[in-house]
């Protein structure tokens, strides 16, 4: 049986090992990352390394219509800083399946998880300055525009400055979108 978060539109599954070989079709197709992501050329056998190694303190969704086609991936991952630990999300959809308002849901639907069972007071997300589109998902899901890091992000031979955004526990108040877990 596979984790499930529900949402109403998208559910997010736990990333196992059979989804490792769509994972890697999607890692090498420059166009599912976008123009805003560096560029990936990874083997399956490395995506497979890595998934066996796991992400510390952190976690890997496939993101499902409800009908279980698979549209894309969100994660979190904690960050070290000497001041202490800081939680990321990062995400991204197939190109066929963007504008239409599962991203957004996909985060809100990681947010709770993240609040509901985890001790954080805050969660981060960067993007590329020009990424609009992210940028707005991130605000729908109740976000804040904390700045822009100069220079922050190798992307495509240049260096291109990022947004950070962020979300505090009290601003998130309550779920908004889990309706159950498996």
């Amino acid at each position: 049986m596979f984790s499930l978060l529900e949402g109403k539109n998208v559910n997010l599954r736990v990333m196992e090992k059979e989804d490792l070989p769509l994972f890697a079709e999607w890692a090498n197709k420059p166009e599912f990352f976008g123009e805003y992501n560096p560029l990936r050329q990874t083997s399956r056998a490395e995506i497979e390394k890595d998934f066996e190694k796991g992400t510390p303190e952190g976690g890997d969704f496939i993101i499902e219509k409800k009908d279980g086609s698979k549209i894309g991936f969100i994660c979190h991952f904690t960050l070290t800083h000497p001041a202490g630990k800081l939680l990321e999300i990062g995400y991204s959809l197939a190109p066929t399946e963007r504008g239409k308002g599962y991203c957004t849901e996909a985060v809100r639907i990681i947010l709770d998880y993240l609040f509901l069972s985890k001790d954080v007071m805050r969660v981060q997300a960067c993007t590329d300055l020009r990424n609009l589109a992210s940028q707005k998902v991130l605000e729908k899901a109740g976000f804040k525009k904390e700045g822009t890091m100069r220079k922050y992000l190798f992307i495509r031979g240049e260096w291109r400055d990022a947004c950070l955004f962020s979300i505090l526990r009290e601003e998130w108040k309550e779920p908004k979108i889990l309706t159950k877990t498996l």
